[in-house]
């Protein structure tokens, strides 16, 4: 009973985090763009708490789902204008958009079908304590993740401050 509560929890993640992206990416308004977005990255915690990986699920609503998702729409309207929406897309780009869709999912498919998964047994998990995830993230050694997060940091200053120029030149 549990496996097949499982299977279909996360086919409904999984049909509810597609049609949310396509959502994102075919909407006319912009802001709603960004709050279908959110729903993709709710879905995604949802299959990681699906998963097990639950430090992982909570990173996701926090840091994507809080913090990212906060820094688009405050971007979008420090940006825009009241009732933006996007212009009309043209037949040629939407051609290029299907042909690389397409391309894509070729890719993917052949990948998949190529690849021999192997079923792993008896894999026991393994318990890290915070101390040890800490640090990981903090330090500046070959695994460490300091480089790439300040590097983040400085991308997203550099936005924020992009989308104040932009907005004080109006």
């Amino acid at each position: 009973m549990g496996s097949t509560l499982e299977t279909v929890v996360f086919y409904f993640l999984a049909a509810f985090i597609i049609a949310m992206s396509i959502m994102t990416v075919t909407t006319q308004r912009i802001v709603r763009s960004a709050t279908y977005l959110l729903f993709v990255l709710f879905g995604t915690a949802g299959i990681y708490f699906l998963l097990g990986y639950t430090f992982l699920g909570s990173v996701q609503i926090m840091v994507y789902a809080g913090g990212i998702v906060v820094l688009y729409v405050f971007s979008i309207l420090l940006t825009s204008g009241e009732g933006d929406r996007a212009e009309k897309l043209k037949r040629s780009r939407f051609l290029a958009g299907l042909f690389t869709m397409v391309a894509g999912l070729a890719i993917i498919l052949f990948i998949t079908l190529k690849h021999n998964f192997l079923q792993t047994t008896n894999l026991v998990p393994l318990e890290i304590n915070i101390h040890t995830i800490g640090n990981a993230l903090l330090s500046s050694d070959k695994y460490g993740y300091i480089l790439p997060f300040e590097a983040i940091s400085i991308l997203l200053l550099a936005c924020i401050i992009g989308g104040i120029m932009i907005a004080r030149k109006r």
